[in-house]
């Protein structure tokens, strides 16, 4: 409602602290914003308000546990973070989120979703998190997540989901965790997870659901990052050694997926759950189970470490647990890569037919891990031997402590020869002469009388005991130099 008598307008749905708008003429309106900032609240779709039943902070929009049943109408459109859990939404359509470009949290748990149309994320491409656990999801269709390339984390935990569709996670290259436990999934594409497709996939949970027969060959092709982060316990597998092999490699590699819920593991037997047994910590019944013919990755067996001195020779077996006569076998070096017995080209290096590869005069840039595949083609077995080389510089050599001795001595007597004929001479042909000697002038009073005023007696006192006084010359009134002697 504009109110012109007044000159002050209200503008319906403007954030609140822009409601009432001074007149133009105003002398604290700046001149030339007016026009703009009317125009701006007029135009369509640019309000930025609040939903009265959501809770905005910062850029953030939560509207759990408000009894909705649609998406609200006014989002503000800056928002990274929505919160619609424990709510009543059914159902997503096309462009739920278009108005939402900056959209990089959306959690949707907790509500009555039972399937979404095509486009939903249309123009949210941003989104990196996204929850829709707890819900009523029965098939998780290819279409649902279509360009959400960013997308990082996906949660459909506690669904009802039975089926998920073979090209659902295509796309998902930035993928890092996804879950899909506690559900009813009897098939999941792993064929269709691989290097290319979702390098960062560290976690899949597929625990709690009904998987009985998986395809272990798609399984044991899954990059090793997924493996490591693969959950299947508490599902209903069949026990037979296809499925126990997976799981005892895996065990020995040390998966947290296993340790953490070892007694959670288990399998039935011809698949009565009657028969269900802890296949982790009861292995009785795989005894007859070759591990190797239902593993395609090598098994390490034996790691040793080795220390040569540079330029010695050295020789690293090949021994394995395989003991067929026909093997072939394959070195794999730090240096110098692949070493088979046909593409050796370098004669310091032998390979013998029982495996052991011989390095003549090891350098110090052979150092390091040396890694040998046994392959029994026959039986389709491999095993693999790890070796760590490590090349040592020759230790310099020490002084002999003879030597040492006889040096000491050496150096002791030069001193002294030294000191004895490198000092100043003593003889007299090179004396030199010493610095002249000026006695020191005394005077004794009762001498210096008989010195000015000598009588006879006195000179008789003189003779038998005399005293010289030397003085400095003298000169006279006339500059004739005289001294005094006695």
């Amino acid at each position: 409602m504009i109110n012109y008598s007044r000159r002050t307008y209200f503008l319906k749905g403007v954030p609140k602290g822009l409601e009432t708008l001074k007149d133009p003429s105003s002398r604290n309106m700046t001149p030339g914003l007016y026009p703009g900032l009317l125009l701006l609240l007029l135009l369509p779709g640019s309000e930025e308000t609040c939903p009265s039943i959501c809770l905005c902070v910062s850029d953030a929009v939560i509207c759990s546990s408000s009894g909705l049943s649609k998406l609200p109408l006014s989002v503000p459109s800056f928002s990274t973070t929505l919160d619609l859990s424990h709510n009543h939404l059914s159902w997503l359509g096309p462009g739920s989120f278009k108005r939402m470009p900056r959209l990089e949290n959306l959690r949707m748990a907790h509500n009555q979703l039972s399937s979404m149309g095509i486009g939903v994320f249309h123009n949210a491409s941003g989104l990196r998190h996204l929850d829709l656990s707890s819900n009523k999801l029965q098939v998780v269709e290819q279409h649902y997540f279509q360009g959400l390339w960013r997308l990082e984390e996906l949660l459909l935990y506690n669904n009802k989901i039975a089926q998920v569709e073979s090209s659902t996670l295509i796309g998902l290259s930035s993928l890092k965790k996804a879950y899909f436990s506690l559900n009813q999934i009897t098939h999941f594409p792993f064929f269709s997870i691989q290097d290319h497709s979702h390098p960062f996939l560290t976690m899949l949970d597929l625990s709690s659901n009904r998987m009985s027969r998986l395809p272990w060959e798609d399984v044991k092709a899954l990059p090793r990052l997924v493996q490591r982060g693969l959950y299947l316990h508490n599902n209903s597998l069949i026990c037979d050694c296809s499925m126990y092999s997976v799981f005892w490699h895996w065990d020995l590699r040390g998966y947290e997926s296993l340790k953490d819920f070892t007694d959670e593991h288990t399998c039935t037997i011809l698949g009565d759950q009657r028969g269900s047994i802890r296949f982790l910590r009861y292995t009785r019944f795989f005894q007859n189970c070759s591990m190797e013919k239902a593993v395609s990755q090598p098994l390490t067996v034996l790691l040793s470490n080795v220390l040569v001195s540079e330029g010695r020779r050295v020789r690293l077996d090949c021994q394995t647990s395989l003991s067929s006569t026909d093997l072939s076998f394959t070195w794999l070096s730090p240096s110098k890569g692949y070493i088979t017995e046909d593409s050796i080209n370098d004669t310091l290096i032998s390979l013998f037919p029982n495996g052991t590869l011989e390095i003549q005069a090891a350098k110090v840039n052979d150092s390091g891990l040396y890694v040998c595949t046994a392959v029994d083609i026959k039986q389709a077995l491999n095993a693999t031997r790890e070796v760590n080389v490590t090349v040592l510089l020759p230790a310099a050599e020490s002084f002999n402590t003879g030597y040492t001795t006889l040096l000491g001595c050496v150096v002791t007597m030069i001193s002294i020869l030294v000191y004895l004929y490198l000092t100043p001479c003593r003889c007299s042909c090179c004396k030199q002469p010493k610095p002249p000697v000026i006695p020191i002038a005394t005077y004794d009073p009762s001498t210096l009388t008989s010195v000015f005023s000598p009588s006879a007696r006195d000179q008789s006192k003189i003779q038998t005991n005399k005293h010289v006084a030397f003085m400095e010359p003298m000169l006279s009134e006339e500059g004739t130099q005289w001294t005094l002697e006695s």
